[in-house]
């Protein structure tokens, strides 16, 4: 099973998100092909009412533990209760670039 489909599974079974996009952005990155190892969440869940936006991406990053000290680099995380969702207009942010540099070098 691909990273990005066992990160869903886990974010499905433990979260119920009414939005759940699990965007591989590896390929924008300094990796070998088909690396697995920079990923965008957008999640929209009820779980996340009344907790704050720390709470929330430790939620998501003690879900993902095992992935976070494999193979996954990278997480950007965009959390949002339906109310949330619905008054930024449902929109996926986009990602900054990629700042380079080799692994040699210290990059992503």
């Amino acid at each position: 099973m691909s990273t990005a489909q066992t990160i869903h599974d886990i974010l499905v079974d433990s979260l119920s998100p009414l939005r759940l996009d699990v965007i591989d952005e590896s390929h924008q990155h300094n990796v070998p092909p088909g690396a697995e190892s920079h990923f965008k969440l957008v999640v929209v869940s009820d779980v996340f009412e009344g907790k704050s936006l720390v709470a929330r991406h430790r939620m998501i990053n003690g879900l993902l533990a095992e992935q976070l000290a494999g193979s996954v680099h990278a997480l950007g995380l965009h959390t949002h209760t339906p109310d949330e969702w619905a008054a930024r207009g449902e929109q996926v942010p986009a990602s900054p670039p990629c700042r380079g540099g080799s692994k040699a070098e210290g990059g992503h």
